[in-house]
């Protein structure tokens, strides 16, 4: 039997609710609450069915250990096809008995094999289907000793069936956000761009793994309690200067400020390339730690890392061609790159014309610059 749930009880358990899509397991609180006030013995969320494609994706109270994580892969994998407490009306909460009969539920293979074993014998449940796609399950159950679900269990499901839905909504534009900016995030690493947001204090807030190997070198970039020194004394200033320039034009909603440095490295390699630009804010934005200017920054000597076999796919290229245009692009002379492939260099010019017809490109330099602005380097 549900416990009567105080405005106080209700207000924490709907906080929950909301507060679920920010969980490391997401609705994790809000379920285990919910188990307590049904006195259940499980309660599921079932945030993706699984199909003979796809596994599911589900979370259950008390899901860490070794029978819990068990009985979910066995669900995944054998016996989701069994079970008849699917399709029910949408945003509509019932219990078993109200869908399957008593008999057919105790001679169902689902029950014999998959809940007997486990004592779960009463289920109360219901299907969330929103209108972007979603296709959710969430199931209560109980073992045959205990009580059935009553119409005041029912009641008090159906209070946050909505809010339930709502919080789905918001899980699933959080999760397109973040898979948007891991696609984003990984893009840039790949065409090894280093990527550096500060916050509105100048303090950096994120870098890329770009960003993280020259700071780690401390060769013209270096981390000082959160704040950023590049290049020499007279180079750090001139960076403050533009981070500083570029905080004013956010504080203000001035058009973003784009600004550029060059950078000596104390180890006398290549200078490093330096982009500051302020982050337009949104409409609605506000609190600390916004992200405020990014700092981007390019590395001459940082070799392309295009994979050959996309180079080679996109140019139809012989292996021995694309090694040859691979060491080209990452700045080797044609008597080097020979050297490398340990080749000769009338074969290496050979090699060097064949990609000339097959880009139609005339030069080597247009052929390198080719090859660093094709997708390749995303691979």
């Amino acid at each position: 039997m549900a416990r009567t749930l105080s405005l106080e009880t209700f207000s924490e358990m709907l906080g929950n609710l909301y507060q679920g899509p920010l969980e490391n397991i997401p609705w994790a609180t809000f379920l285990n609450q919910l188990n307590l006030y049904l006195d259940s013995k499980y309660v599921t969320f079932i945030l993706r069915p699984p199909s003979a494609q796809v596994e599911g994706l589900m979370v259950t109270t008390n899901g860490t250990s070794a029978e819990v994580v068990e009985g979910i892969a066995s669900y995944n994998k054998y016996f989701f096809t069994l079970d008849p407490f699917v399709g029910l009306p949408n945003r509509q909460v019932v219990t078993l008995e109200e869908f399957v009969s008593k008999d057919d539920w105790l001679n169902s293979e689902f029950y014999k094999s998959f809940l007997e074993p486990g004592d779960v014998f009463h289920i109360l449940g219901a299907d969330i289907n929103t209108c972007d796609g979603a296709q959710c399950r969430i199931r209560i159950s109980r073992g045959r000793a205990s009580p059935a679900f009553s119409s005041e269990d029912k009641a008090l499901l159906t209070q946050f069936i909505p809010h339930l839905e709502r919080s789905i909504k918001i899980h699933m534009q959080l999760n397109r956000i973040e898979t948007e900016r891991n696609l984003y995030a990984g893009a840039v690493d790949q065409l090894a761009v280093g990527t550096i947001i500060l916050d509105e204090t100048g303090k950096v807030l994120q870098t890329n793994q770009v960003a993280d190997r020259l700071i780690q070198d401390k060769d013209g970039l270096k981390l000082v309690n959160d704040g950023l020194q590049v290049g020499t004394a007279r180079d750090t200033q001139e960076f403050r200067r533009l981070v500083k320039q570029a905080l004013l034009s956010q504080k203000s909603n001035n058009p973003s400020v784009v600004e550029a440095l060059r950078v000596q490295r104390p180890s006398g390699r290549a200078d490093l390339g330096i982009i500051v630009r302020s982050v337009p804010l949104s409409a609605w934005s506000e609190g600390k730690q916004c992200p405020a200017v990014v700092i981007f920054i390019s590395d001459p000597e940082q070799q392309s890392s295009a994979p050959q076999e996309i180079v080679r796919a996109l140019f139809d290229f012989t292996p021995a061609e694309t090694q040859l245009a691979m060491l080209l692009a990452n700045g080797l002379t044609l008597d080097e790159a020979s050297e490398e492939l340990g080749i000769s260099r009338n074969t290496a010019r050979a090699h060097l014309r064949s990609t000339f017809s097959k880009t139609g490109v005339t030069r080597q330099t247009m052929l390198v610059r080719l090859i660093l602005r094709s997708v390749a380097t995303l691979g």
